[in-house]
């Protein structure tokens, strides 16, 4: 078959953006063509990948996101496809894959009742309606089980509709067997001492992700554990808000925020901790990577994969209502726990050889192709 994949933009860093990679390459390995349509692509495009990038501009993201709609339907029309995959809501998909929350839900529960009157909304609004509609026919890849409810609520989407996919964490974020020297290596470079205490935190976009909160913990540590503790954050976003924050709270020193780059196993089997304190997170990729690496994690419980973490005791979770004391807190009892560390750590592994947190691009493919239910 010849599939389209769509989305509004691809970078090698994000979440999304890996997912929808892995989930092509899937298909192609299958014997299907791939065509991708985005109005932007960054880095390198997969061999025998059609990339076709809308040239469209516009001050306005939901300016824009018609823009593209309107560009995709005209070459589809002059160049028709089996199937059609959005990783983004929009019409006219055959399937959908989930990565977003409810938007519906959020502007009711989070927003002004006037947010709801302007063209914003109204456009996010209609493209997410077009998708989950009880009349739509697009199939829906899910990838976190707290959103269905919320979709059947505002739209009372048939369940007939919803996928619900495991995990699809990378081979190659699980510990390997030179784990430790790798860890070494990385400790050495990074000039941190046998004492020394590295937190993480990783993923683009620091402001959803709570990398304000990491700061402010950090900054909270009791001064024998501060004076050995650093943070590196990683992701692409703009920095400089938060390296305001980091030069008011006086941690200058012993933080580092670097952009996204490839080679996170490398820091997540050198880190001792992934601090997570997300505002909101639909999954949380990036707990499994550190859960199947035997990183321990504290996250907060609106991450869609945070339940992975209590259910394989690898960290720490923080219920909701958020309490920044309760982090603070939490985060120097853990970085002064070594005995406890090591037992999440090796529960992280455990937990890494038994449970199916890699299947999710076959499984996705399963749909996407008409071989799965």
């Amino acid at each position: 078959m010849q599939l389209a994949f769509v989305l509004y933009k691809y970078f090698p860093f994000g979440g999304l953006q890996r997912d929808f990679l892995r989930i092509a390459l899937e298909c192609q390995r299958r014997g299907h063509a791939i065509r991708v349509y985005t109005p932007i692509w960054e880095g390198e495009v997969p061999a025998g990948f059609d990339v076709r990038v809308a040239p469209i501009k516009a001050f306005f993201n939901h300016n824009r996101n018609e823009k593209f709609s309107a560009w995709l339907a005209a070459d589809l029309a002059r160049d028709p496809v089996d199937r059609v995959i959005g990783f983004n809501k929009m019409p006219g998909l055959d399937v959908y894959y989930a990565a977003d929350g409810c938007y519906e839900d959020k502007a009711q529960t989070l927003r002004n009742p006037l947010y709801r009157f302007g063209k914003r909304y109204k456009h996010f609004a209609a493209y997410e309606r077009a998708v989950f509609a009880a009349d739509s026919n697009t199939e829906i890849l899910m990838i976190s089980e707290v959103q269905q409810p919320l979709f059947v609520k505002h739209y009372a989407t048939p369940a007939r509709r919803f996928h619900l996919l495991p995990p699809g964490i990378a081979q190659d974020r699980r510990a390997p067997a030179n784990a430790a020297e790798i860890r070494a290596e990385f400790r050495r470079e990074f000039q941190l001492g046998e004492d020394d205490l590295l937190a993480v935190q990783i993923g683009s976009g620091f402001k959803t992700k709570g990398l304000d909160r990491s700061l402010r913990a950090l900054a909270a540590l009791p001064r024998e554990l501060k004076k050995r503790t650093r943070l590196i954050a990683i992701g692409q976003d703009d920095p400089k808000p938060f390296l305001l924050q980091v030069k008011a709270l006086g941690l200058s020193e012993q933080v580092q925020i670097l952009k996204g780059r490839s080679d996170i196993p490398r820091f997540l089997l050198g880190a001792d901790l992934l601090i997570h304190p997300a505002y909101n997170e639909n999954t949380g990729t990036v707990l499994l990577e550190a859960l199947v690496s035997g990183l321990p994690v504290l996250v907060t419980d609106v991450c869609g994969y945070a339940h992975y973490i209590a259910e394989a005791d690898c960290g720490r979770v923080l219920a909701s209502p958020f309490d920044q004391e309760r982090l603070n807190r939490t985060l120097a009892e853990m970085l002064a726990d070594p005995a406890a560390r090591a037992r999440w750590g090796a529960n992280g592994l455990a937990f890494a050889d038994s449970a199916d947190l890699y299947s999710m691009p076959q499984k996705a493919a399963d749909v996407i192709l008409g071989e799965g239910a």
